[in-house]
């Protein structure tokens, strides 16, 4: 056979100078002539043909070991022939770097071992995950000052408020680290330790003496600094119910909480034990949670760890359920008991202020058992996106603010915030209610309040009446009608440091808004809010006076967010607001300086890496 294709290969070549020369081409002198060139050896052919053979590497022979090039050192060795199609890979974190991809320590956006992409310390299940948060307030803003009884800025100020306009400054930055042990790439980690510390430097400046420190002889300005601890936590995963990772795990140490959707009752970083996993491919979710409340530090709002831990505890039980009760809406039941037990308890702040038990009625100190049972729903109905949240306080005040006996809690909230998208905008759609109470001296708390408030609702902090505190004065010494970051009127100390206060004059909010995607690097948001109080029964009788109107006044809002890249690394955001007086808010704050309108301006930077 070989004899055979040897012949039909030479007169080939024999007849293709005859064919060149027939088309007028002349032979190529390089190339042999077989018709004159000396005849072939059959032994030395049958030679050059085993070497050709010999080279020649057939699919599934090695290669020899001196052609062999290393691109990954250390790596196994090939899966023998016939072991499968699947063989595990022990050593694939190192397949990046071995097909040239190397790795930053400041770039967060491509494989980094401070990210989690890569395990630590020679461990494949062992990775680290560090993170850094700068969070920038600027924050110039107008509202009601009390003028000191001892004295004033302005030697000729006489009237009960003065000068309104004030600013504040704040800088914190917030590490983060978490040691996690696991395949975190498909299923929950199997063990996570978490610390989260902040720093922040803040800078007060209000006009007026005493609004600051107690002392009517210190300066008008404060620069503060304090360092907090915000997450510290062991979470451990006990086990997996599914083959599609339900499971079981709990965390214990100081950790964040949301009870609801919007943070209208208990959203938090406090100190405790919870429970929590998922069933049904995650359809059903829950948490089992026990907490006791940490001191706040009064001018950063941080976990004060250092401090003696509060004897104000909380209990909360959730269960959520999605597509209830039909698809695209996600469902959830509540229930929390807040048992405080402080009524023995007197804490002055860091300004010099007491805050426990708040200076409002008969200012004895007080305890009480209240329960929280709520419904919330958050998704969507058709083309109709909706937030929903209804709650029922009940339980006792052991000492009653203004009857020095023991009270029956009995109090209502329900917010519900509806929104249809058009193109690239989003309108929405808000209305409130926090029943008052209509008696101060009656054996009934009716005023709903809430452990710790933080609304993302009706603009949020945009808002001015959600952003700003306005003190009570007249009405009771060191009272706030609102607090800061929250929504609701509980006449308390802070939300902070304070107990809660269900002999209030409840909250009313009907509003609008719309967000607009004009880029998608670039969010525009317009908010407007009508805000009354329910019941001003409890007004008129701490400031003796005659009936107080409910109307509290609008609440006008505007802010840009802007991200760069479209990245949430950088976010950039600057809002204004402005609260129109109503006639219940101006018989409260009347004064010489009286406004047409109080203004809030605030320019927040976040950078994450």
């Amino acid at each position: 056979m070989m004899d055979r294709f040897r012949l039909l290969t030479l007169a080939a070549f024999a007849v293709i100078p005859s064919a060149c020369a027939t088309y007028g081409h002349e032979p190529n002198p390089k190339v042999p002539d077989p018709v004159n060139a000396p005849p072939v050896d059959p032994r030395a052919l049958e030679q050059q043909t085993e070497v050709i053979e010999a080279e020649r590497r057939r699919p599934g022979r090695p290669v020899p070991e001196d052609e062999i090039v290393v691109l990954n050192p250390g790596a196994v060795p090939p899966p023998p022939v016939g072991a499968g199609a699947i063989v595990p890979v022990p050593d694939r974190w190192r397949l990046a770097e071995a097909i040239g991809v190397k790795e930053k320590w400041y770039d967060p956006y491509n494989q980094n071992t401070l990210k989690g992409d890569r395990p630590i310390l020679g461990n494949d299940e062992l990775f680290l995950v560090a993170a850094l948060t700068s969070d920038t307030v600027i924050e110039p803003r107008t509202f009601p000052t009390p003028v000191s009884i001892q004295t004033t800025e302005e030697p000729d100020q006489l009237d009960v408020f003065g000068e309104s306009d004030s600013f504040v400054f704040a800088q914190t930055f917030i590490p983060s680290f978490s040691l996690i042990k696991g395949m975190t790439a498909y299923k929950p980690p199997d063990l996570e330790f978490r610390l989260t510390p902040a720093i922040q430097v803040n800078y007060v400046d209000i006009k007026e003496r005493r609004a600051l420190f107690v002392e009517p002889s210190r300066d008008t300005e404060r620069t503060d600094f304090y360092v907090g601890i915000q997450e510290a936590f062991v979470d451990y995963h006990i086990r997996n119910v599914s083959d599609r990772y339900d499971f079981d795990s709990v965390r214990v140490g100081v950790q964040p909480f949301n009870a609801d959707f919007r943070g209208f009752l208990f959203q938090d970083s406090q100190l405790g034990i919870r429970f929590f996993g998922n069933r049904d491919n995650n359809r059903f979710q829950y948490n089992l949670a026990a907490f006791m409340r940490l001191e706040k530090d009064t001018n950063s709002g941080l976990n004060a760890v250092d401090e003696e831990i509060r004897e104000d505890y909380v209990l909360a039980a959730n269960i959520y359920r999605q597509d209830l009760p039909f698809p695209g809406m996600t469902s959830q039941a509540t229930f929390i008991w807040n048992i405080n037990r402080e009524s023995d308890d007197v804490e002055i702040d860091e300004n010099g202020f007491p805050v426990r038990p708040a200076l409002l009625g008969n200012l004895e100190g007080r305890e009480y058992d209240v329960g929280y049972l709520g419904y919330s729903a958050d998704g969507r109905i058709g083309r109709i996106n909706l937030s929903a949240s209804v709650y029922h306080a009940f339980g006792e005040n052991r000492d009653g603010d203004f009857v020095s006996e023991p009270t029956d809690i009995s109090a209502w909230f329900a917010a519900v915030e509806p929104s249809i998208d058009v193109d690239w905008l989003r309108f929405r759609l808000s209305a409130l209610y926090a029943s008052g109470d209509s008696d101060p001296y009656d054996d009934k708390e009716e005023g709903f309040d809430a452990i710790f408030e933080n609304p993302q609702f009706a603009g949020a902090d945009t808002s001015y009446w959600i952003r700003q505190t306005i003190p009570y004065a007249g009405g009771g010494r060191v009272i706030a009608v609102n607090g800061r970051n929250g929504i609701l009127n509980s006449l308390r100390s802070s939300k902070e440091q304070g107990q809660s206060n269900f002999t209030n004059p409840g909250t009313l909010l009907l509003g609008g808004g719309v967000d607009a995607d004009v880029l998608p690097e670039l969010r525009l948001t317009l908010n407007a809010n009508h805000l009354w109080f329910d019941d001003t029964s409890i007004l008129s009788a701490t400031r003796i006076q005659g009936p107080i109107a409910e109307d509290i006044g609008y609440d006008l809002s505007a802010s840009a967010i802007y991200r760069p890249n479209f990245i949430q690394n950088v976010v950039l955001r600057l809002s204004g607001a402005a609260l129109v007086p109503g006639d219940g808010f101006k018989e409260l704050f009347g004064s010489e300086e009286e406004l047409d309108a109080y203004y809030s301006i605030l320019f927040n930077a976040v950078l994450s890496y």
